[in-house]
């Protein structure tokens, strides 16, 4: 699973990934499109303790913990003495130190669980499709969804052909000063941000047996500190290319043109976002209207990066 690496930037002062070039396209489309994703926390988020453990990690302890030879992340406290006073000068979809494209020649596919009042159906049509063909996937889920799906996020997990990454655990945009996104506020300061990352992947490390490797963002909006965060704390931050679904709000003749594009040979390095969350969209019809075309084009797709 280790086969791409993450490219398309420079290296910062920090040594983090620098500026990733987005594709204007796909973020023309992302402005029309992943508002309806980004639903509002159901309640005002709240700073969480040091230690970060929810009854979620109870409720999908489905596996061990594989032991890690990676440093220890820092914890809360240390994020906070070190990120309280910096002052973010980036903000959007591709910042310094987020991951957009890939150094690969495939084009990698995301499905985003968001969560949520209206967002923690699931799409079966899809993931039927992609396991009937044997097309990985990365599928980016939020805490709220995993709390209302224990059983299938478990399910998902143990499945090899996807790999599971982080969403986040309010489904926000990641900021240090509360900036916003399609209406939705973002974490107001360090610590909130570490809350939003961390309080997710204790959940997952449980779920998953491993801890995950990516991160996406409520809304794939951050600024450059909180992405620096988010690196510090052993996780890469992702955005996309290509706007596969504009938030399970496109039909399906829309998301066909759109995924037609990297299906047509045109996808190398591309990172595609779409949604599993939204069976009544027209993102299963979209992707997969004739099975043959998703078993053609998309049969050396990796998860990988």
């Amino acid at each position: 699973m280790g086969e791409f690496q993450p490219g398309g930037h420079s290296s910062g002062p920090s040594g983090l990934p620098g500026r990733r070039s987005l594709l204007v396209a796909a973020a023309g489309l992302a402005i029309t499109g992943l508002a309806a994703c980004a639903q509002q926390p159901a309640t005002a988020p709240a700073p969480r303790p040091v230690s970060v453990s929810t009854p979620l990690a109870e409720e999908v302890g489905q596996h061990p913990v594989v032991p890690e030879t990676r440093p220890a992340p820092p914890s809360r406290s240390q994020v906070v003495a070190e990120f309280s006073g910096r002052k973010p000068v980036e903000w959007g979809l591709a910042v310094a130190g987020v991951v957009s494209k890939t150094a690969s020649t495939h084009a990698v596919l995301t499905f985003d669980a968001c969560g949520g009042p209206q967002g923690s159906d699931c799409d079966q049509r899809l993931l039927k499709t992609l396991r009937k063909l044997n097309v990985p996937a990365t599928l980016f889920v939020n805490g709220r969804w995993i709390k209302a799906n224990p059983g299938l996020a478990a399910e998902l997990a143990a499945d090899p052909l996807f790999e599971l990454g982080n969403h986040g655990y309010r489904h926000q945009p990641l900021s240090v000063n509360g900036r916003s996104a399609y209406g939705i506020p973002g974490t107001a300061n360090a610590g909130e941000v570490y809350d939003e990352i961390m309080g997710n992947q204790e959940v997952m490390e449980r779920l998953c047996g491993k801890t995950p490797r990516f991160f996406r963002s409520g809304t794939a909006y951050y600024d450059d500190v909180a992405a620096t965060i988010t690196n510090a704390l052993g996780l890469v931050p992702v955005s996309f290319t290509v706007n596969g679904d504009g938030g399970a709000t496109f039909p399906a003749p829309t998301v066909a043109g759109e995924v037609g594009k990297i299906a047509a040979g045109h996808g190398a390095g591309q990172i595609v976002i779409s949604h599993f969350n939204q069976p009544s969209g027209g993102t299963a019809e979209g992707i997969c209207p004739r099975p043959s075309r998703l078993a053609g084009p998309w049969r050396d797709v990796r998860a990988a990066w």
